[in-house]
């Protein structure tokens, strides 16, 4: 039998256009990696492919500590810290919820649970400028616009029915004869949830976290919105940074912030990318 070639011009094909795509969605990233490390006399002279001729970190230091956003010049540090405070109860009180709701679709079932399914999931296709004005009203009548309990429960609400459609698919794969069984043993609601179905759920909460750690730390238009100026998200410091000039534009310093800010989520995917593989093959994209 013949063997095949491992450079036959099938693989051939397929390994140049894999590194053609790889190169085409790398090239940002270089051009504003090599451009964040230059002088602007570099800069100037136009050519924004080729490499430093002289690597300074200059840049970094500025937009991380001395830049101008707005009316002051303490670069997006204190933006940085702001997106945490956001993403961090951003993240965990949806997937909490998210996972509660998806547990008590698949397994208890209650009265009128597919209707409440049914709206949850026509609210993940309104568009969220529809639903900007409404909740400034909302939040407004509360006393929370402008505040970080304000910007968190408005990211809750527009995670709420994709969390409780990831954790809805993936419980609805696990065999009903094991809840059946702790139901048995006695246990109740929330003690199969908590000893049961959690245990059981690290692959779709991975997936679950990525998704909106990463929605949450790129998001500009809600963090503008109603997050309020001492709590302004690290996407609307990069924005200050950007627009504010005072004399030459400084683009070494805004290709250092811009790669600051989508730091975060570049490191999560590097480092759990793995795992949100599994966790879609698990079960959070079944119907």
């Amino acid at each position: 039998m013949k063997r095949l070639s491992h450079f036959n011009p099938a693989r051939i094909g397929v390994y140049a256009f894999l590194i053609s795509a790889a190169l085409f969605f790398l090239l940002p990233l270089y051009v504003m990696l090599v451009t964040s490390v230059k002088p602007m006399e570099e800069i100037r002279l136009g050519n924004i492919f080729a490499l430093p001729l002289q690597i300074t970190l200059q840049p970094w230091s500025d937009a991380w500590s001395g830049a101008c956003t707005g009316a002051s010049c303490e670069g997006i540090r204190g933006g940085f810290w702001n997106s945490v405070a956001i993403t961090v109860p951003s993240t965990i009180l949806p997937i909490l919820i998210g996972a509660l709701n998806g547990y008590a679709l698949s397994f208890w079932k209650p009265r009128g649970a597919s209707t409440l399914f049914a709206i949850l999931m026509v609210g993940a296709f309104i568009p969220l400028q529809v639903m900007i004005y409404p909740l400034v009203r909302v939040l407004a009548a509360f006393g929370l616009f402008g505040s970080l309990p304000g910007i968190v429960v408005v990211h809750m609400i527009f995670a709420m029915p994709v969390m409780t459609l990831l954790f809805r698919n993936y419980y609805a794969a696990i065999p009903h004869e094991l809840f059946q069984a702790a139901r048995i043993d006695g246990g109740g609601f929330f003690r199969i949830f908590i000893h049961v179905m959690l245990p059981m759920s690290l692959p779709i909460i991975v997936v679950a976290a990525i998704m909106q750690v990463t929605g949450v730390w790129n998001d500009y238009i809600l963090g503008l919105v109603f997050a309020g100026r001492d709590n302004a998200p690290m996407t609307v410091q990069l924005n200050n940074v950007i627009n504010t000039t005072t004399g030459t534009r400084l683009y070494n310093v805004n290709m250092a912030a811009t790669i600051l800010t989508s730091l975060v989520p570049l490191a999560i995917y590097f480092i759990s990318g793995r795992w949100f593989v599994r966790g879609i093959a698990a079960g959070a994209v079944k119907g």
